[in-house]
């Protein structure tokens, strides 16, 4: 048996060893997934830690990676003069986020010199890991994908297909002018990124963008959902979600994510907006309840009564929330897997979406709720008053938790996971 073979099995015979590289642990939504699967493994028997850039949670099991000590404001100084020159020769149309990821915060040495056995990457932007480094892991790579940005240019989301033709000077959308940014970003990618990794998706929408993409059809891809702890999320005594939050008990209460100033087009607030004009006069009672915002000084007039939660910052007051709805709706032009649609499901809440992304691989169409024709307003609007319609006698919300159960309890997502560390590390060579 040779050593590297008998690495291999000694491994596989033991706790596996994994840390995750993720911005956050327990902020935003990919810091929310990449934690929920964390102590998934954690809780199936493998030692699990994970290295962020900033904690929120001030959980042991979680690290902050120390900076280069070295050429600690690097990164800073070039956002300051080359990477602002940069961003000023590139112009968009496209609100969306980029990152050319240039430089690191973080010394990769510190990755290839600890003792896991895969190193699992998540959401790094923001100058936690640089493109070059990355292709600098020498240990085997699991990256789980939370937005497009790996196989694209710069840009986490797009409508655009760049990213399956490849970023060429005669591909670029008349929307953009001067300093290729995207192009350059992925030129950058295609040069560092020579080693084999393992690509996650929460969804099958991604994993098929994966496999369309220039950049990473030649990789590996397996689709594992996003985890939650299904004995935590669990259904509630409606009346008394509603008592405890104080939201109005015997009216249609449907719920969504902060309208903010809607300038994010992929969530579709002007969508939400249409849709709700097209419930006027049609549902008795309606009310709307918006969480992760607190009331504008000047609110938008949505055409019902709104509740204004503010920041829900814990997670037990946003499993409060959605067992306090009748349904959940996301209204966006183009999601991943969505924590709030997985979180609503195993409380027993439908969802009411478009049909579109990884939206499909959470709810399945009038069964857990309602998946409206991409885009169609009037579409959307009907799904929300069939879900209020059929659901009282509860098999809508039995049907959405027995199926959050079945699909992304951590225990069973974490099992997958484990299966594909396994297939990974006995194919690193």
């Amino acid at each position: 048996m040779s050593a590297l073979t008998n690495h291999r099995v000694k491994v596989l015979d033991r706790k596996m060893k994994i840390i995750h590289v993720n911005y956050f642990d327990t902020i935003g939504g990919s810091g929310r997934a990449a934690y929920r699967i964390h102590h998934a493994l954690r809780q199936a028997g493998v030692e699990s830690r994970m290295v962020v850039k900033e904690a929120a949670s001030s959980d042991w099991t979680v690290q902050v990676l120390a900076p280069k000590k070295q050429n600690a404001n690097l990164y800073h100084r070039i956002q300051s003069k080359w990477f602002n020159t940069l961003i000023r020769r590139f112009r968009t149309g496209s609100q969306t986020l980029h990152s050319p990821d240039i430089s690191s915060l973080v010394d990769v040495r510190q990755i290839n010199a600890c003792d896991a056995d895969v190193i699992h990457l998540h959401w790094f932007n923001s100058g936690m890991l640089s493109i070059a480094d990355i292709g600098k892991i020498k240990k085997p790579i699991v990256w789980t994908l939370h937005d497009m940005w790996a196989f694209c240019g710069a840009e986490h989301v797009t409508y655009e297909f760049r990213w399956k033709e490849g970023y060429r000077k005669d591909n670029r959308p008349d929307y953009e002018g001067g300093f290729d940014l995207n192009r350059w970003t992925w030129e950058r990618k295609r040069k560092h990124w020579q080693r084999p990794m393992h690509i996650i998706t929460p969804s099958q929408w991604l994993a098929e963008c994966v496999r369309q993409s220039a950049l990473m059809r030649e990789q590996p891809v397996t689709v594992i959902p996003n985890a939650i702890d299904t004995n935590l999320w669990q259904p509630l005594e409606k009346r008394l979600a509603r008592q405890i939050l104080k939201l109005p008990a015997h009216v249609p209460l449907i719920i969504f994510g902060a309208l903010g100033r809607g300038n994010d087009p992929n969530k579709g607030f002007d969508l939400l907006r249409d849709t709700l004009a097209h419930l006027r006069g049609e549902v008795a009672g309606l009310e709307l309840v918006i969480f992760g915002q607190h009331p504008p000084q000047t609110p938008p007039d949505l055409g019902f009564p709104a509740h204004y939660t503010g920041h829900l910052h814990d997670d037990i007051s946003l499993r409060l929330l959605y067992n306090a709805a009748d349904l959940l709706v996301i209204p966006s032009r183009l999601e991943n897997l969505p924590n709030t649609g997985v979180e609503a499901h195993a409380c027993g809440t439908p969802v009411v979406a478009f049909n579109i992304g990884g939206l499909p691989d959470i709810v399945e169409h009038l069964r857990t709720g309602y998946l409206a024709a991409p885009y169609d307003t009037v579409d959307l609007a009907q799904g929300i008053k069939w879900v209020l319609e059929n659901q009282g006698a509860g098999s809508l919300g039995r049907q959405a938790r027995a199926r959050a159960v079945e699909r992304f309890d951590g225990l069973v997502v974490a099992q997958q996971y484990i299966e594909t560390y396994k297939q990974v590390l006995s194919n690193w060579s």
